[in-house]
């Protein structure tokens, strides 16, 4: 499985780009968001990846963020979207957009993408609200890869071992409540009102990770009726 690609850019087309690894030449589709995102021809990139697999084809796809990746693969796991329909969902809504709106129920902003319709748009929804708060979580641990420098596409030396970290479990609990925050947030949730829910969920489970928490609060938070 090809996971990540870092390279120079061949050429770009409307759906693609032709990305130069050491020599060999991988063509990796994105979204309109992500093209529009990225560097020119000639220039350095780097590009979360996951390869699709059929009978009678091999596509590579491109990503800035593992967010936006593993929204891919888990919109692929809908029935009636495939590899286009999902392209064209991030490149509507990017990967906050689709996780605000699926985390939130709202079927109408799905719909927005070139090709959805209602139904498949709903269906989206239903089967994957609960996985919305785990996919959030991991917007605090990844990094954006789009713009790298030359060097990632040089060989590099071999890396003196380091000693392991020493555990922090202050550090990584106050990250998980950090995280929470800041995706409670995107969801368009005001500070004070996810500080608070945030606050509810750590009090009475102080070990929860990140994406509990978010699940949590957003149960808290749900209108009452």
């Amino acid at each position: 499985m090809i996971g990540k690609l870092s390279g120079r850019i061949d050429y770009r087309s409307d759906d693609h780009i032709l990305l130069d690894v050491r020599g060999v030449g991988y063509m990796v589709y994105c979204s309109d968001r992500t093209l529009a995102a990225l560097p020119s021809v000639g220039e350095a990139v780097a590009l979360y990846t996951d390869l699709v697999v059929r009978e009678d084809l091999l596509q590579l796809f491109g990503f800035p963020t593992l967010v936006e990746k593993e929204w891919h693969r888990l919109l692929m796991s809908v029935q009636g979207i495939g590899a286009k329909a999902s392209l064209s969902i991030l490149g509507a809504l990017g990967a906050d957009g689709v996780s605000r709106a699926i985390a939130l129920g709202d079927w109408n902003a799905i719909k927005a993408a070139k090709g959805v319709g209602p139904k498949t748009a709903q269906r989206v929804v239903i089967e994957l609200k609960d996985k919305a708060p785990t996919v959030m979580a991991m917007a605090g641990q990844s990094a954006t890869l789009a713009a790298v420098t030359d060097d990632v596409i040089e060989a590099d030396a071999p890396a003196a071992p380091q000693p392991a970290p020493t555990p922090q479990p202050v550090a990584i609990q106050t990250n998980a409540q950090a995280d929470a925050l800041s995706a409670l947030q995107n969801l368009g949730y005001s500070p004070s009102e996810a500080a608070a829910a945030v606050a509810r969920v750590m009090a009475d489970a102080p070990e929860t990770d990140t994406s509990g928490v978010i699940r949590a609060a957003l149960k808290l938070m749900a209108p009452k009726g």
